[in-house]
């Protein structure tokens, strides 16, 4: 059986990040909540796609890539990410993004554009139905010009990048070994795409066996991801020549705090956001980590988490997208 060493990766993040104790949120939800802050991975105003990017840039930099593509909500921290890495690698980013082209560039925006990155900007209603030809059209462009594409998915959600996050929870495995604490109880992580999840899904039966792993929806229905999760954690699973399997019903989401729609500030998400910036000086974001704290919160406080389990919630950054949210946020 492989180990993610195996696999050619370049160096992106700045790792190990923190693994804190969040003891006053903890107090108040009856539940040991940890918090592992890979909104400090570093590069690029970190966030949880830096692991995925490590595994995938590397393949674009083997294969010679000049242009490298992708999609995401406005506020999206992976486009964001990819800008970035493709500006490290001296490759050329596009970024066609759903919802309408905005009268100002905030937030993550400001960074795509700080990065220099081609945005195209796509109707959200026909979003869904016109984003691979837009991708491809990109990718046949830059061929037509004698310049190597690299289509990078959404959420840079396939099995390879999903070995960043078997590596985390290795990381993560370490950390607690190093403290003498045992595994946690539960993992909860937001969930857009669902990579992350996947690669939490295979790096917990294999360091973790009894722990369980919670997806706060942000944008889709839970059958739709537990269908790609489960899919996906197989195929990672193989790429490691590790004779595992899941089934759509193995895959925990919760997809009741999505609130109106992706991108879009709940109220729940928003008072989780207040809550934890005012009892742990730590920042969340109305877009991803906001609402899956808000779920955090419920879970714990109708006892679908045990009283008394330890917790690690995954930061998986975004505090860019705080800053086009301003005034929704003082309004509350």
């Amino acid at each position: 059986m492989k180990n993610v060493n195996d696999f050619e990766r370049v160096t992106l993040g700045f790792f190990p990040t923190p693994l804190e104790s969040l003891p006053r949120l903890s107090e108040t939800l009856g539940v040991n909540v940890k918090i592992k802050r890979d909104d400090y991975s570093g590069f690029g105003g970190g966030g949880n796609k830096v692991r995925k990017l490590e595994y995938l840039m590397a393949e674009a930099c083997r294969e010679g890539v000049k242009v490298v593509i992708t999609t995401g909500g406005h506020q999206s921290n992976h486009a964001r990410m990819v800008a970035a890495a493709a500006r490290k690698f001296g490759m050329k980013p596009v970024l066609v993004l759903r919802g309408d082209e905005p009268q100002t560039y905030q937030g993550n925006l400001l960074l795509d554009k700080l990065f220099g990155a081609e945005l195209q900007f796509l109707d959200p209603e026909g979003y869904f139905t016109q984003i691979e030809g837009a991708m491809q059209a990109h990718a046949d462009a830059a061929a037509a010009r004698g310049e190597k594409p690299m289509i990078i998915p959404l959420g840079g959600a396939t099995a390879l990048g999903a070995l960043g996050y078997v590596r985390a929870v290795e990381e993560m495995d370490a950390q607690l070994r190093a403290a003498g604490e045992p595994a946690p109880d539960v993992i909860v992580a937001p969930t857009g795409s669902g990579g992350t999840l996947a690669g939490l899904y295979v790096g917990a039966r294999r360091y973790w066996p009894k722990t369980q792993i919670i997806g706060v929806s942000v944008s889709a229905k839970a059958d739709w991801f537990q269908t790609r999760i489960s899919a996906m954690a197989d195929d990672c699973a193989r790429l490691l020549d590790w004779d595992q399997s899941w089934q759509p019903q193995d895959i925990w989401i919760e997809d009741g705090f999505v609130g109106s729609a992706y991108g879009v500030p709940s109220d729940g998400g928003i008072e989780a956001i207040y809550q934890v910036a005012q009892q742990e000086g730590v920042l969340l974001d109305p877009v991803y980590t906001g609402k899956a704290m808000h779920g955090l919160i419920a879970l714990a406080e109708t006892g679908r988490i045990a009283p008394g389990s330890s917790v690690i919630f995954m930061h998986c950054g975004g505090s860019p997208a705080l800053y086009p949210f301003a005034q929704k946020l003082l309004e509350h």
